[in-house]
Order: C-alpha cells, then sequence, then structure tokens
C-alpha cells in the first residue's frame, strides 16, 4: 500500500534517536527515484539539524528480503571503496511485516553519460571507481546472501530468460535469432565473475566537482541502487555507458578501468555489454504479461521491434557489399616492364660503361673501333702479335685498370674484355670465363699462375 511523506517522516523520526523531522517530500528527480516503481515508498527528510535522510520501505516481502540483503552487503562494503554507499542508521518495523530502513541523504549530482566528458576527469575517475568494486573481496557478497555465477551458469541462465520472454510472442524473431547467436558462442562469455553493482546508470552515480566550469574536477560521490548486486559478469556495468557514452570518452572511461583492475579485462566486455543493454527489456516485458499490463506490454513490444529495426540496419550498414559491386570495376594500376633495345649500337654502349677502356685510345687501335677490338680479341687466342703488345701494355699500366674497372672485375685478368662477341653480354657475367688462358711451361709455374693470385703487395 502507499504511504504519505508524512508517515515515512514518522518512521524516521522513531528509527534514528535524534532526528527531528522539520519538513517531508518526495523528490521523482532524486538519485533514488526509480525505487518507486521497483517496489519501494521513498522520502527524503529534513531535521531541525538541517540533516537530510533517506527513509525507504519496501512495498512486498521479495522487496523487504532483497533490501535487507542489499544493506548487509553495503555495511560490509562502506570501509572498503574510496565512494560512499546508502549505509543505514535505523530501521523502524513495519505492521504488515519488513522494516523501513533510514540513511544519510548523500550529497551529489546525477550523471548524464551522453555528457561524460573524454580525457583525464569524470570519464577517468568513474572507470576507476568500477574498478574499485570489481575487485573487491567476493567473500564479501557470500556473507550478504547475494547470488554469485559463473561464466557458463551466468550464460545459461541467460539463454533461460530469452527463452521465457519468446514464449510471450512479443519479441521479433530478428533479435531472438540475433541473441541466440551470441549467446551460444561460448568464445565471448570467458570471463571471471568479478562482484557488481548491476544497474549501473547515470541516476545511480552521484558526482561532485570542486570546480562547476571544469569537467575534470568531478569525482564519484556515491553510487546508490544497490538491489541488482550480486557477483556475476563484469560488463553488466557498463550496459549503459556502453549505449550512451561517446567514443572518446568511453575510451578514456575504459583505459582508466583496466589500469585499476587487478585482472585484465577479457576482451569481449563491451560485447556483452551491448548485448545486455539489449536484453534489459526483456525482464519489463515478462513482469507486464505476467501481471496483465496490456498497455505496458505494447509499450514494451513496440520499443523491440524499434530495437530489431535499429539492429538490423546496422548490421546492413556493416556488411552491404551490394554498394561495393555497385559501381565500375576499379582495375588496380598496371606496371609495365621497362624495354630492352638489343640494337647493336646500344650493345656496344653497354660493354663501354661495363668495363671502360683499358687503354689509352691513341695506342689501341681497337678503342676506336669497337668491331675491330672483338676481332682483336678473338684473334687475341690464337697467340696474334697485336694482342700480346696489348697484353704487354696492360701489364705497364695495371695501377690505372684498377680506377676503371668495376667491382666485380677481377684486376689479375690479361683481358678483361675477353674473347667472344658482344651478343654474349648478359646483366650476370662470369668473370672466370673473361680470362684468356695462358701457356705455363715447366714443372713448377710458380704462384703468379695459382688462382686468385694478386702481384700486389
Amino acid at each position: 500500500m502507499d504511504r504519505s511523506p508524512l508517515f515515512l517522516a514518522a518512521l524516521a523520526s522513531a528509527a534514528v534517536p535524534g532526528l527531528d523531522p522539520a519538513s517531508v517530500e518526495a523528490l521523482p528527480g532524486t538519485p533514488d527515484h526509480a525505487d518507486q516503481a521497483n517496489g519501494y515508498d521513498v522520502a527524503f527528510v529534513q531535521d531541525t539539524q538541517h540533516r537530510r535522510w533517506v527513509v525507504r520501505v519496501p512495498r512486498s516481502q521479495a522487496a523487504a528480503a532483497q533490501m535487507e540483503s542489499t544493506f548487509g552487503l553495503l555495511a560490509l562494503l562502506a570501509r572498503r571503496l574510496p565512494f560512499s554507499v546508502p549505509t543505514p542508521k535505523g530501521f523502524a518495523a513495519l505492521k504488515e511485516g519488513g522494516r523501513a530502513a533510514i540513511y544519510p541523504y548523500l550529497p551529489g549530482q546525477n550523471v548524464d553519460f551522453a555528457q561524460l566528458p573524454a580525457g583525464p576527469g569524470l570519464a577517468a575517475e568513474l572507470g576507476r571507481s568500477i574498478a574499485a568494486l570489481h575487485n573487491a573481496d567476493h567473500g564479501l557478497f557470500d556473507e550478504a546472501g547475494l547470488p554469485a555465477y559463473d561464466a557458463d551458469t551466468y550464460r545459461t541462465r541467460r539463454l533461460s530468460e530469452l527463452d521465457r520472454a519468446a514464449a510471450t510472442g512479443h519479441v521479433p524473431t530478428g533479435l531472438l535469432a540475433r541473441w541466440e547467436k551470441l549467446l551460444e558462442d561460448v568464445t565471448l562469455w570467458r570471463f571471471a565473475p568479478t562482484p557488481t553493482h548491476g544497474d549501473l546508470t547515470g541516476d545511480q552515480v552521484l558526482v561532485v566537482f570542486d570546480d562547476d566550469s571544469d569537467a575534470a574536477s568531478g569525482r564519484v560521490k556515491a553510487f546508490t541502487g544497490w538491489e541488482d548486486a550480486k557477483v556475476a559478469d563484469p560488463a553488466d556495468d557498463f550496459f549503459a555507458l556502453v549505449t550512451q557514452t561517446s567514443g572518446p570518452a568511453l575510451e578514456t572511461l575504459m583505459e582508466a578501468y583496466a589500469h585499476a583492475r587487478a585482472e585484465r579485462p577479457d576482451a569481449h566486455l563491451l560485447t556483452r555489454a551491448r548485448l545486455s543493454a539489449e536484453m534489459r527489456t526483456l525482464s519489463q516485458l515478462r513482469s507486464a504479461v505476467s501481471g496483465g499490463d496490456r498497455l505496458q506490454v505494447e509499450r514494451l513490444a513496440s520499443a523491440l521491434r524499434r530495437l530489431d529495426e535499429r539492429v538490423h540496419a546496422e548490421e546492413e550498414a556493416a556488411n552491404d557489399y551490394r554498394r561495393a559491386g555497385a559501381g565500375p570495376a576499379q582495375s588496380s594500376p598496371v606496371l609495365v616492364p621497362p624495354v630492352i633495345d638489343d640494337a647493336e649500337d646500344d650493345e656496344e654502349d653497354d660493354v663501354e660503361v661495363m668495363f671502360g677502356r683499358t687503354a689509352d685510345p691513341e695506342d689501341d687501335d681497337s678503342a676506336a673501333d669497337p668491331d675491330e677490338g672483338d676481332d682483336d680479341a678473338a684473334d687475341a687466342g690464337e697467340g696474334d702479335d697485336d694482342a700480346a703488345d696489348a697484353d704487354d701494355r696492360d701489364d705497364d699500366e695495371g695501377d690505372d685498370d684498377e680506377e676503371t674497372l668495376p667491382a666485380e672485375v677481377d684486376t689479375g685478368s690479361e683481358d678483361p674484355v675477353g674473347s667472344g662477341s658482344a651478343d654474349d653480354v648478359t646483366a650476370e657475367i662470369d668473370v672466370s670465363s673473361l680470362r684468356r688462358p695462358q701457356a705455363i711451361e715447366g714443372d713448377d709455374p710458380g704462384p703468379e699462375y695459382e688462382p686468385g693470385y694478386d702481384p700486389r703487395p
């Protein structure tokens, strides 16, 4: 049944010694405005000492049991977190069973995740605060009697929720197929269970600013609304952030969160967070169907249809292969190999460039006529006198030849051009084939005839 604010103020006065109410009000815009929809009556009381208090009264036995376990957890967490949590200062028994809880009003203002700025400041502070909660001892939740799930059990639980929602007939088939595929992909559900808030929205986060004009001065003051707290998937605490926060702000928050975590976050955390955000309507749909609220059922079914259309449009935009094939085919640039001219003049030029001149043009008639040079080189193998004279000059001017020959030609060669025509010249030259054989006389020709001999000191 509904209780008036005056009734709730009287409960507060009875529960906390020295609390003398001066005013009372019910403010739907407060951090706990969603409590009335979740089965609680809430009022805000100011006493004669200008202290503000929050009074929460459960409307049902289930809500009463949930509130008892929640406040038992908060009493354990109060000194272990870097931010404040609602901690009751007194309880008042109710005639219908259960009791009301009274705790100090926590100062601060709610956060609009869509306006969360990127960079050092509030986004990073919020990431570190979530990490502090996820680093908490699991045993505290066990002591408070709150549920704990491992990864596979939690995934199976979500699948069961999907099956029950599908039985209502109000979930689009496209969403059912999408969610079922993600829930059956076990690689996405390999996470380390952590203590979670379970319903972390901007309405449950209170922040204060040292400078109201500087977002970087923002600090997280408190988290409220702990009724869904449990040990489960850490992605559940990012469902609102991943859908409402801008990309740069979310990147800042996740970086701060990862640095502050005791364990490294898994790679698929944000994927599961988006799935959690999409599936949050299902529990409300089941409650509306079981309660016979046809208007609420139609509203939720319409919201699911809009979600289905949006998800379908996003998938098409991400995988629009038709757009890639609609335009004319784009040919890749063709690499044309260089044209090689096999003309005799070019070949002669190549020989000159590769080997240079081995003698003064005035002393060597073959240098003036490349064709004669080839003939002379061919005759040299038969013991021609002109070739012998050229050999003598080569021996006398060996030092000069070292400066003009390319690096790959052995300076010990008697005739760097060798025998053969210009047609035999290729890009790769066997230097040994260019050496002209010499006749060896006697049994011991000496070291100068050994392969690789170099007469230079």
